[in-house]
């Protein structure tokens, strides 16, 4: 059997996951980061996009985040986000109608055009439409 640690994943509306895990997967500001049980303490801002777990019994969820923050202690590891959401929640055509928005705003630039907010609402578009794939690729992976 595995070695598992505490892992808590909560965004500031509610609490998503709490329980045991053998792994957890995130993008951090570096890169891709893979926390196993004994990993040193941490702490990272996470990228928007897909947060894998693979739980006690070797069953895998995926959740999306807005970005945030991951903090490893010896025990216990913890994901605070803005926003957090199952990934079978996530609305798939309202990701690629956001996209859309955003690729065209940042193509037709007005004079009230807010560049940091059309890239920031096509990177969160884009972390909603990966963490979809991934949820497929695990399907896929399962079948």
């Amino acid at each position: 059997m595995a070695m598992t640690f505490h892992c808590n994943i909560v965004s500031s509306e509610e609490s998503l996951f709490s329980g045991l895990v053998e792994l957890l997967v995130a993008t951090g500001s570096q890169g891709e980061l893979g926390i196993n049980y004994g990993h040193a303490p941490l702490l990272t801002d996470l990228k928007p996009g897909p947060v894998r777990i693979v739980k006690q019994n070797g069953e895998e969820e995926v959740y999306y985040l807005s970005g945030g923050f991951l903090e490893v202690q010896p025990h216990v590891t913890s994901i605070l986000a803005d926003t957090a959401l199952r990934a079978d929640d996530i609305d798939e055509a309202a990701a690629l109608e956001a996209k859309k928005e955003a690729e065209q705003a940042m193509h037709n630039q007005s004079g009230e055009f807010n560049y940091s907010r059309a890239a920031s609402q096509l990177a969160e578009a884009a972390a909603q439409l990966r963490t979809i794939e991934e949820l497929r690729r695990k399907a896929r992976a399962t079948r």
